[in-house]
């Protein structure tokens, strides 16, 4: 009770119900004391409850643990272990931390993200693997490697238990958990198994997964999968064992749900050819597949998962046509679906004649339509003295089709997993194995039938081994620290088990249920009720049902309905059905149904569904073909294989995963707190922190306890002896000794005890702190007073001496003041009454002047007023007299005319009267009596006419014909007459309409004449405009030319940049160019080792194997063939094939390829170099190409004006014609005013035009001029100020012009750049053949001096060989420069060369000749006793007297720095100077890189001697030994570091006296004189390069192997900076000792062990820049591995961490200070965990924070950033945790960055290294070579 009121005090925060969220957080306003019937709570809201205490129990509210412990990995390390706090733990890290693991003592709890998550790469693989399982987060990888290594340590099986509903992951977890293995571990053939075990996941997937209304992929069947290792603890195969098959859902499927996936797959895939002859369409055309209405999964591609379902049957073994056969058997389970049986009667059933589906069911499994429709509605019942055929009801033929259906399926299901077993076997011993449990976890539904009894009493069973394992290492743990063992009270569902699966127990009375004939569902139930129902407490019977029974489970009470029970026990199928499955012509359903036995049920019944769900049990492979064996009902079947498999788990160490599913709706990252409580019940892992909590949780080691609690100690507490320091403590601090106990490495605590002594120490702080900061307080105030104070004195006292100053200053301004007022004053009264005279003057003055003018303008308007009335009088007077006469006129217009018109009328009158007529009529009478006379006349004239008129008839009559034409003549013309006075009138309108047209032309004129007056006024404005726009132009020049000027300048700075940026790209493309090629090298190299080992083991197997062998690894392999050149040098081979494994030959082609790439990549680098050049000269010319961009911007702005003065030009002329156009309206006329104006605005326009265009012509001369020096003017210039301005134009004939332009100044530009190439090639051709011709002469003069040195016989083969030489020098230069004048040459050459072997035969023939002279010369000399000459001389020395002086002992004294050895020696030279030399002695005692100027002295030799196949012998010889040396000693880092110093040197050896001059420039005259003569080595120097290369990976490796283990621990678990850290708790960590304690490693130990490295390098002479290289990758893998696991651990993530990392960050760059390699790039490689530092000691919680951060982790990516600040753990609860809005912001602000989404950085990249050339100062001839060394066969020529 003392201890309730101590921690129930106010501000304590519990844990109440509720039935929202299962728990809420609320804390204490008020004290509790014993007696208290309530609390009173503050709920996080605000809200004050009062909660009731339980009055029988008065069991308090339950603590809620410190925010330090919340987010913790393992929930075992929380103090308070109660449910609230696990599901409050839980959340914290699956909302807030996206964390789905966590540990909770042995079990690893999994939560489902239903999310992608970037946590499963091989890099995580790679950082988990060979890790303590308490030193990561928790993982799934974890889990595997704990298995693994106590696979590997303990010699003892494991298995991996994974458990959950469905849908919360158990399937991806078992996969990630194989794929561990398979990648860790590897294979132990080249068959690949591992790939095999991860292949048979979609197989399995495809036929025992399926889609329900919880999971996409829902497993619907168990499965434990042993994975075999041999004794290497490789994977050698495999072996699944699966359990509960649902079968039931082939027939039937719920709602939402569907068939298993392989049918979907094949409806999917039926159009595809091969499918064809299934007769397949859509899966909503089948029974079996359309029944839950959902054939579609949302991201499914169900054609694309059959054909990676196809793959995994090929990579598997199984055949095309074996796979046709499996889709055969599936598509006729779908046809038999759709077979439609109808009622003939009551009792009977048929199936209507020719039913499609069924006869394609039988033509695809091979049976015959009769057969199968008659058994199919029928079926044999056997008596004792009969059998007959009965007749089925159509219900009773649906269930038997169904129950076939189903059959069918399991069979095929069997088979498949047998032919992946056998797939997986191997015949290899297996050693061990760990199994992967997949199976269902706790189920309970609303209806729960006997698939759930099942999986339930399996879980049952699974739960009790777990209760019985954790109860075991609980007990284990006590005992190893030697503390009392005490029982622990738990769970034991024993009894429960009993209930099942005992005698009498609930499947024993179900088979017993089964063998009665009339047995039944009811019956079964009241035989339970009677068995248990009294007897038993875990079992129940509800109230309101006789049918159904209740079973108190370990997880909960589940109700089970007994309908269906019995016919699912039962699972038969008719006999004569499966006989006609056996009959079948189809090879693969027979060998399915080949051990079919009876499995009639004991009735004779069949079954019907019954109810939804069914189970199968794959059958035991030991079982027998005894028909007992078939007859064994499902319960009992499953019982038994239920007991095999705990035995099996029972015979390994188990491992667990629960897998949670946070809410039933598959939203990503949503926790649902109802469904996690209730998984967390049913998977036991409450359960598990109930057997924790009931002893001792907590678990500190004593010196963890000591770090924390120190502060709780006084300084007499603190012993030498940690432990009893601690017992003295905790003896003061906890008076119950009940609460804690001592074992011997660590103090168990009861639960709640260390939230106890965290409040103590909070408390502790906290009065520290308040005591620091009183302090401080103290003395900054006292410190602000006397400063005030002192302040204050200092103030006063210049205070009164400024205002004494001020006093007497201001007395003198006032008596000043006094003076000046007085003058001012007198001057202001001065100048008042001045100004005021003047102001009266002046305006007299204005007011007289303005009267007078007033007075004046009076007048003037009165004349004026007077000549306007004269003037108007006189017109007035004028108007009137106009008015009068023409009133007057008109008067008398007026009176005339009508006097006419009474005239007109009087004469009208008299002309229609009689006198008017008679008057008419006189002049009439006097004609008819003329006439009268006229006619007597005529009378007698007429007899005269008649005589003529006879005469005259005929000509008359042609008179009259001819009168009658004129007649019609006449006719004509009157018609014309009247046609010509129409035209008339025709005419007069026309005329009328011309005077309409004139008055409107009039009208037109009019107008145009005021357009023409308008525009001339505008054109004139528009002058103006002009002159102003042209002094805005000019003003606009100005300003651009300032603006060219600057862009100029911006211009140059851009290109300084963009030079850079592009020098630095091409670094980095080459120097990932040189990686890619030093991996394609590693690659190579592997390869070699992988050839190797299969040599070595083809050897192991044709020999006798030795027991226990074991491989070992091999870093390097020899290749003799790698450097093999040409036939010459394989014909050397085939001769020294017997000799050792030095000159052992591999395979050409590879190196070749490697060397052709090589040569590409040189070529790519002189390319890189030439390129870089040409933009160093670029830049040296920027000035002037921004000189030359100013004046071509400028001609281009003069020409935008010519274009505009163009459209000028051309609008005035347009003008001048329209004005001409209008002369004669006088106003535009030539000459007038207005005309000249405009005119002589128009020609200075054009003068100014044409000045324009001078200007323009001078700059478009000086642009020409100066784009020569502009090469780069296409990539820069023209594409931004070219391709600009021509945008600015908007004329398009100056757009054409400036175009053309363009293009003539690039075709001048180009041919000038090709005239200088040419040019350039000549000079450089010429140049080179003076090179040549130089060379060639120096050469000419050695070989002198060579051949005179040389006896006579020998100068003659000696010149002979150097002309072949030099010919084949020749032919190699022509067929490199061209092949087709190269083909030529050699022509030329071979018969020159034929011609200089004649001569040669001819000399040898007269050298014989001479000698055979000489013999005889020699003998008559001896016969004649002349044989005493001084110095006796041949014939040929004679010839040579004139050179005798040259003497040739001496010289061959003089050491010319070569070795000679003979052909025999060379492999006891490589034995002596390679394989058996210690590195140790010649590093200390010796000249740095001595065995590799003893090779190349012996080279020189070689060379010396013109003895090729010496020179490619000993090479070769010298390669692979090295190759042979480090493979054997490759571990060692002093052997690796020696050769690859010697093998530098021996290259730089090989450049320096190559005689190339880019290397022989720091040589000294005599080096030069020891370059190689005879031979290019230059593809050797490439080869050894390469090998270099792989000595410098050997190298990284080696050095890596030594660092790895130092890092982790140095550089994050060791406290270099004492007492910063703070210890958590740590659960159940590090509880397997799988591996050493790392303690030891400090960072002391990384630094010297760095300076051992670098010492070591030092010593054997490696190059400096090397070293650096070296360095920079050293401290690269220590940056990588330690933010990596800095990643990966929660409890390193600290704000006292990261000072810890930085203080170890500036030690490390200390040393590179002191060594002096602070250049080498080292420092850079550790920026991200610098930064990883810093982002863990930054304000982490306003927006200026994110700012920051963002700023600050350039080298980190969003994903590592992100992490770190999820995994950020408080120590002390001073400290704040990130929120998640801050890393919310933190994602925003970071989203737009272009990263890699890799987690990890990558520990096995290796920085491309590159050899540069450091010549040596060593003379060659002033090596001597020490007798220790054992090479006295070697001669010093």
């Amino acid at each position: 009770m003392a201890a309730s009121e101590e921690l129930y005090t106010k501000c304590a925060r519990v844990w109440i119900p509720d039935a929202e969220e299962v728990w809420k957080s609320a804390e204490l306003t008020k004290d509790y004391k014993g007696g208290d019937v309530s609390l009173q709570l503050m709920l996080e809201d605000g809200k004050n409850i009062e909660h009731k205490l339980d009055p029988k129990t008065k069991n308090l509210p339950y603590l809620r643990n410190p925010d330090i412990l919340v987010g913790e990995n393992d929930l075992t390390a929380l103090s308070y272990l109660h449910e609230p706090a696990v599901l409050h733990n839980l959340k914290v890290r699956f909302i807030d931390s996206k964390l789905i693991y966590t540990y909770c003592g042995i079990v690893l709890v999994a939560i489902n993200p239903y999310e992608t998550l970037p946590i499963y790469g091989t890099d995580i693989i790679n950082a988990y693997s060979g890790q303590n399982m308490g030193d990561m987060d928790p993982h799934i990888f974890a889990v595997a490697e704990e298995a693994y290594k106590q696979m590997a340590r303990d010699e003892r099986n494991q298995s991996i238990i994974v458990s959950g509903e469905s849908g919360a992951g158990k399937t991806v977890s078992a996969k990630y958990a194989m794929r561990y293995f398979a990648t860790v571990s590897g294979s132990a053939s080249e068959a690949n198994v591992e790939e095999k075990v991860l292949a048979s996941n979609p197989i399995m997937e495809a036929i025992g997964n399926a889609k329900t209304t919880r999971n996409d992929n829902s497993s619907r069947f168990g499965k434990y999968i042993e994975i075999g290792f041999d004794n290497r603890y490789r994977i050698i195969g495999a072996n699944m064992r699966t359990y509960l098959l649902e079968k039931s859902r082939v027939v039937f499927q719920a709602d939402e749900e569907r068939n298993y996936h392989i049918f979907y797959q094949l409806c999917a895939s039926a159009h595809l050819p091969e499918f064809k002859a299934l007769k397949l369409s859509s899966a909503n055309d089948f029974l079996y597949t359309r029944q839950g209405r959902s054939p579609v999964i949302d991201g499914v591609d169900d054609t694309k998962e059959l054909c990676t379902t196809r793959n995994a049957f090929s990579l598997l073994g199984i055949n095309e046509s074996y796979q046709m056969g499996l889709f055969q058997v599936l598509a006729a389970i779908l046809h038999l679906g759709n077979v439609e049986i109808k009622d003939r009667d009551a009792d009977s059933s048929v199936i209507p004649p020719n039913n499609r589906h069924l006869m394609a069911f039988c033509e695809l499994v091979g049976v015959t339509y009769q057969d199968m429709s008659q058994w199919l509605c029928h079926r044999k019942l056997k008596t004792a003295t009969e059998t007959y055929i009965k007749p089925l009801p159509r219900l009773q033929a649906t269930n038997a089709r169904d129950a076939l259906s189903k059959h069918i399926y399991a069979k095929l299901f069997n088979w498949i997993v047998e032919h992946v077993n056998k797939a997986l076997v191997t015949n290899v011993k297996q050693h061990s194995f760990i199994g992967v449990l997949d199976i269902y976890g706790f189920e309970t539904f609303e209806i729960n039938s006997f698939e759930q009894f099942c999986i339930n009493y399996a879980n049952e069973k699974l739960q009790q081994q777990f209760n019985m394992h954790v109860f075991k290492l609980e007990q284990e743990e006590y005992m190893k620290e030697q503390i009392p063992w005490t029982l622990i009270d738990f769970y034991d569902n024993q009894p429960c088990i009993n209930l099942i699966e005992a005698k009498m127990g609930v499947l024993d009375l179900l088979d017993e249920e089964c063998r009665m004939p009339k047995g039944s569902d009811d019956s079964w139930a009241q035989k339970l009720y009677n068995t248990h129902l009294k007897t038993c407490s875990l079992f129940e019977k509800p109230r309101m049902s006789n049918r159904a029974f209740i079973i108190q489970h370990f997880a909960d009470k589940v109700e089970y309905q007994c309908e269906g029970f019995l016919e699912k026990n039962k699972d038969t199928v008719n006999e004569e059905q499966i006989n006609v499955m056996k009959a079948s012509k189809f090879d693969l359903l027979v060998e399915l149904f080949q051990d079919e036995e009876k499995a009639t049920s004991p009735t004779g019944q069949v079954q019907g569904t019954g109810g939804r769900t069914r189970l199968s049990i794959k059958p035991d492979k030991s079982r027998d073909t005894s028909s007992k064996e078939h007859k064994k009902t499902v319960g009992c079947q499953f019982r038994n294989s239920l007991q095999m498999l705990m035995d099996t788990l029972n015979a390994t160490t188990p491992h667990y995963v629960r897998c949670i599913k946070p809410n039933d709706f598959k939203l990503a990252f949503s926790f649902d707190p109802k469904r996690a409580v209730q998984q967390l019940r049913a998977c036991g892992v409450l359960e598990t922190i109930r057997i924790s909590a009931a002893g001792f949780p907590s678990r500190w080691t004593y010196q963890e306890f000591f770090s924390r609690y120190r502060v709780l100690m006084k300084q007499k507490d603190v012993l030498a002896d940690k432990k009893l320091t601690c017992k003295n403590v905790l003896e003061k601090l906890v008076q119950d000794q009940d609460k804690y106990q001592f074992g011997k490495t660590k103090i168990f605590f009861r639960a709640g005890q260390v939230a106890y002594l965290e409040k103590l120490r909070a408390d502790k702080l906290r009065a520290a702190c308040i005591r620091i900061q009183k302090t401080i307080r103290c003395w900054l105030a006292r410190k602000k007073y006397l400063r005030k104070r002192s302040a204050a004195i200092t103030i006063q006292r210049f205070t009164r001496g400024y205002q004494a100053r001020c006093l007497a200053k201001f007395l003198r301004r006032t008596q000043a003041a006094t003076i000046i007022q007085k003058y001012q004053r007198m001057y202001v009264e001065r100048k008042h009454y001045k100004q005021k005279q003047a102001a009266a003057l002046a305006m007299q003055t204005i007011l007289r002047a303005y009267m007078a003018r007033q007075k004046y303008q009076a007048l003037l308007r009165e004349h004026k007023a007077v000549i306007i009335q004269k003037h108007i009088r006189g017109w007035l007077a004028r108007c009137w007299y106009k008015r009068c006469l023409e009133a007057i006129v008109y008067l008398q217009c007026c009176i005339r005319r009508m006097r006419a018109k009474r005239e007109l009328k009087k004469l009208k009158i008299e002309a229609r009267s009689v006198e008017h007529f008679k008057k008419l009529n006189k002049g009439m009478e006097n004609k008819i009596m003329q006439l009268q006379r006229k006619i007597d006349e005529q009378s007698k004239e007429n007899r005269l006419v008649n005589e003529r008129l006879v005469g005259l008839e005929n000509s008359y009559t042609v008179e009259s014909e001819r009168m009658r034409g004129e007649l019609s003549r006449l006719r004509g013309v009157e018609e014309d007459a009247k046609n010509k006075a129409n035209q008339v009138s025709s005419l007069l309108e026309e005329l009328e309409r011309l005077k309409k047209e004139l008055s409107a032309t009039q009208q037109e004129k009019k107008t145009i004449e005021d357009w023409a007056q308008s525009y001339r006024d505008e054109m004139e404005k528009m002058v103006a405009e002009l002159k102003d726009q042209n002094g805005l132009l000019k003003k606009e020049k100005d300003d651009l030319n300032r603006l060219i000027q600057e862009q100029s300048q911006q211009m140059t700075e851009k290109m300084t940049r963009a030079i850079a940026e592009e020098t630095q790209q091409l670094e980095t493309d080459l120097n990932e160019e040189r990686s890619r090629y030093q991996n394609l090298l590693s690659e190579h190299l592997r390869l070699e080792e992988k050839y190797d080992d299969l040599k070595e083991e083809m050897a192991l197997s044709s020999n006798v194997s030795k027991p226990g062998h074991r491989r070992t690894d091999s870093t390097h392999s020899s290749n003799e063939s790698e450097y093999t050149y040409n036939s010459e040098y394989a014909e050397l081979e085939d001769g020294t094939r017997g000799r050792e494994d030095v000159t052992r030959g591999i395979d050409t082609s590879l190196t070749l390829k490697l060397q052709k790439r090589v040569t590409e990549l040189e070529q790519d680098k002189q390319l890189l170099r030439n390129e870089l050049e040409n933009r160093e000269e670029q830049l040296q010319r920027a000035s002037a190409m921004a000189r030359g961009a100013e004046l071509e911007y400028e001609s281009l702005k003069r020409q935008e004006l010519e274009s505009e003065n163009k459209k000028l030009k051309h609008d005035l002329e347009e003008m001048r014609k329209s004005l001409l156009g209008n002369a004669a309206t006088g106003a535009g006329a030539p000459g007038s005013p207005a005309y000249k104006v405009l005119l002589e605005q128009l020609n200075a326009s054009c003068e100014e035009l044409e000045v324009r265009k001078e200007e323009v012509l001078i700059l478009r001369s000086q642009l020409v001029s100066q784009k020569e020096a502009m090469h780069h003017k296409e990539t820069m210039t023209e594409p931004s100020v070219y391709k600009d301005d021509v945008s600015k134009l908007k004329d398009d004939e100056v757009k054409q012009a400036y175009v053309g332009l363009k293009d003539t100044n690039r075709l001048l530009e180009h041919q000038l750049q090709t005239q200088r190439r040419t040019y350039d090639n000549e000079v450089e051709s010429l140049r080179s053949e003076l090179q040549n011709v130089k060379e060639e002469n120096n050469r000419q003069q050695q070989l002198l001096a060579q051949n005179l040195q040389l006896p006579p016989e020998a100068r003659i083969e000696a010149s002979l060989q150097h002309e072949i030489t030099r010919l084949t020098n020749e032919n190699l230069e022509l067929m490199a420069d061209d092949p087709t004048a190269s083909r030529e040459a050699r022509v030329v050459i071979l018969r020159r060369m034929v011609d200089l072997m004649e001569q040669l035969e001819k000399q040898d023939r007269t050298i014989r000749k001479l000698k055979k002279q000489l013999k005889v010369y020699s003998k008559r000399i001896g016969e004649m006793g002349a044989g005493q000459t001084e110095g006796q001389t041949s014939p040929g020395q004679m010839v040579d007297e004139p050179i005798h002086p040259v003497n040739i002992p001496r010289r061959e004294k003089d050491f010319q720095g070569m070795l000679e050895y003979k052909k025999e020696d060379e492999m006891k030279l490589v034995k002596n100077l390679i394989l058996e030399l210690k590195p140790r002695g010649v590093a200390v005692n010796l000249i740095p890189g001595l065995p590799s100027y003893i090779l190349f002295m012996c080279l020189r030799h070689a060379d010396y001697v013109n003895d090729d196949q010496k020179v490619r012998t000993l090479l070769t010889s010298t390669i692979n030994s090295i190759k042979k040396i480090l493979k054997k000693r490759g571990d060692d880092f002093e052997t690796v570091s020696f050769w690859l110093a010697n093998t530098c040197r021996f290259l730089h050896c090989l450049k320096q006296y190559s005689g190339d001059e880019q290397f022989m420039k720091h040589n000294t005259s005599r080096q030069n004189e020891h370059c190689l003569s005879n031979f290019d080595l230059a593809e050797y120097r490439q080869v050894i390069s390469d090998l270099a290369i792989q000595i410098y990976q050997q190298l990284i490796k080696c050095m890596e192997n030594i660092l790895q283990p130092m890092i982790v621990s140095g550089m994050l678990e060791h406290e270099t900076i004492q007492g910063v850290s703070g210890v958590k708790p740590t659960g159940l960590r590090k509880r397997t000792s799988s591996i050493a304690d790392e303690g030891t490693y400090t960072l002391d130990s990384i630094l010297r062990q760095l300076s051992a490295f670098h010492s070591t390098m030092c010593q054997h002479g490696t190059d400096p820049e090397l070293i650096k290289q070296v360095v920079k990758q050293q401290f690269y893998i220590i940056g990588a591995v330690t933010l990596n696991n800095l990643l990966l651990r929660k409890d390193m993530c600290s704000w006292s961490k990261g000072m810890q990392i930085r203080y170890n960050v500036s030690q490390l760059e200390e040393w590179l200070r002191d060594k002096g390699l602070m250049t080498c790039g080292a420092k850079e490689t550790l920026e991200p965990l610098i930064q990883a530092a810093q982002l863990l000691q930054v304000k982490k919680k306003t927006d200026e924070d994110a700012e920051a951060i963002c700023s600050m982790c350039h080298a980190l990516t969003t994903a590592q950033i992100v992490k770190v600040l999820n995994l950020y753990t408080p120590v002390n609860e001073f400290e704040e945790r990130v929120s998640v809005a801050f890393i919310r912001t933190i994602q925003t602000r970071l989203r737009d960055r272009c990263e890699s989404p890799q987690l990890l950085m990558d520990t096995k990249m290796i920085y491309p290294v590159t050899f540069p050339f450091n010549p040596s100062c060593l003379a060659l001839e002033t090596i001597q070579i020490p007798s220790s060394l054992n090479l006295g066969f070697l001669t010093r020529v």
